[in-house]
């Protein structure tokens, strides 16, 4: 029996790199059981060139993305907190409601090639994936 969907936010200062490319990925890859959101703590005017041509390189849809502040999502229904590099998870505010939180940081690849934001956007599904599959007690073969 199909499980509600699980509201999941990713966190990063900027938010415009990192939790972008996690949003998409999480999107796309847990589409059914996961509707993610991303967010920065100091978020950044616009979203990286490399991080959009990463995602498309992937097939990944990048259209309308754009950083958001936190206080944006504070009100939001979160069911996971995910913080993808160092800066946001010592800065990570309180919700409003408990959420639980998992800080799983990556390389922060800004200002380097498009292979280090390939390799960035790899290891986000790779690791991120599987970490909320788990913490949220998904179901990994689930297509709903």
């Amino acid at each position: 029996m199909p499980t509600a969907t699980k509201t999941v936010l990713v966190l990063c200062t900027g938010n415009a790199c990192r939790s972008q490319m996690a949003e998409v990925i999480l999107n796309h890859d847990l589409v059914g059981q996961v509707h993610a959101l991303s967010a920065g703590t100091r978020p950044q005017p616009k979203v990286a060139d490399g991080a959009i041509a990463a995602l498309a390189d992937a097939g990944l849809p990048t259209e309308g993305l754009h950083p958001k502040d936190i206080d944006a999502v504070l009100d939001a229904p979160i069911d996971l907190v995910v913080t993808v590099c160092d800066k946001a998870n010592e800065s990570c505010p309180l919700f409003p409601r408990p959420a639980p939180r998992i800080h799983l940081p990556f390389h922060d690849p800004h200002g380097e090639s498009l292979d280090s934001f390939i390799e960035v956007r790899d290891a986000i599904r790779a690791r991120l994936v599987p970490a909320v599959i788990e913490a949220l007690g998904l179901n990994s073969t689930e297509s709903e």
